[in-house]
């Protein structure tokens, strides 16, 4: 009989056990979530826009950054800067930390900006004019169409900015490597595009180098950066060496003695082609925008 009633109190010992567990895990996990609901809130760098292009027939996505207070209903009107390769994952967030830190009241070594990031659907397609190298075209079978590219930043995106933000006359283009490329035949081509030039590392091997052969056009008021790594051989079938290309394109530019145009070369032997566009940007910054005392 007692053995009888001992096994019945251990039983109800384990199942108050066993409740009393069961009830503290789901408190502890009600707490949890409760917190998370509470406390988590999304982190907000700026907007995305898209838009509809015929130029390129396709949907384009924008990301943009408005500086600290700006207001759709003031007067104030901003410099744009935009940025090639200006997806989330690509360079659109450290570009951005950079224009933030600059226009700090404390820093002002650079203007409140608006940055639009292009974000990347084809960069080779996007970026490159048809090359007459055989090892281009199979490399890079969608390349050649960057004049439907310029048309598109220039018949759509930046009247599509000028036309939703509040823009001044101030534009500036970001490029590195085939963003490079893609810079400087603007700059070749359409140099009243934009205002300030940031070139870095930019693939001027690309058929042949022979971008660096073309003619300017004429233009003025123009500051260009130029910036590149130690870099060594293009991954091209003809030898190119990205440093010297480089120079080529400053040497050429510094010739044409072209009114109110600054030519800024900048080699940073410290870098690479994977980790220049930061620490080069932030050189830009310093030479295109100098702080007068």
């Amino acid at each position: 009989m007692k053995s009888g009633i001992k096994k019945t109190e251990k039983k109800m010992t384990k199942l108050f056990l066993i409740s009393l567990l069961t009830f503290s895990a789901s408190l502890i996990f009600g707490q949890a979530n409760k917190s998370k609901q509470t406390n988590n809130k999304p982190f907000v760098l700026g907007v995305i826009d898209e838009i509809d292009s015929k130029e390129l027939n396709e949907k384009r996505i924008l990301n943009i950054y408005l500086p600290e207070g700006y207001h759709a209903d003031d007067t104030t009107k901003y410099p744009v800067i935009y940025l090639l390769d200006g997806s989330a994952d690509e360079d659109f967030i450290h570009i951005v930390g950079l224009v933030q830190f600059n226009s700090f009241e404390w820093i002002n070594q650079v203007p409140k900006s608006i940055v639009v990031g292009i974000a990347s659907v084809d960069r080779r397609r996007d970026f490159t004019f048809p090359s007459t190298v055989e090892q281009d075209k199979i490399n890079n079978p969608t390349s050649g169409q960057s004049h439907k590219f310029i048309s598109f930043l220039e018949n759509e995106l930046q009247p599509y900015i000028d036309e939703n933000y509040k823009t001044n006359k101030s534009k500036t283009l970001i490029g590195q490597s085939l963003g490079g490329l893609l810079a400087t035949e603007i700059l070749f081509k359409k140099p009243a595009l934009f205002t300030k030039y940031i070139i870095v590392s930019p693939s001027l091997w690309w058929d042949n180098g022979s971008l660096l052969n073309q003619s300017i056009s004429t233009f003025e008021n123009t500051d260009v950066y130029i910036g590149v790594g130690k870099e060594g051989l293009a991954p091209s079938p003809t030898p190119h060496v990205m440093e010297v290309d480089a120079n080529l394109l400053a040497d050429k530019l510094k010739k044409l003695n072209y009114k109110n145009v600054k030519i800024h070369f900048d080699y940073l032997p410290s870098e690479n082609h994977a980790t220049i566009l930061h620490q080069a940007v932030s050189n830009a910054f310093k030479l295109l925008y100098p702080i007068t005392e």
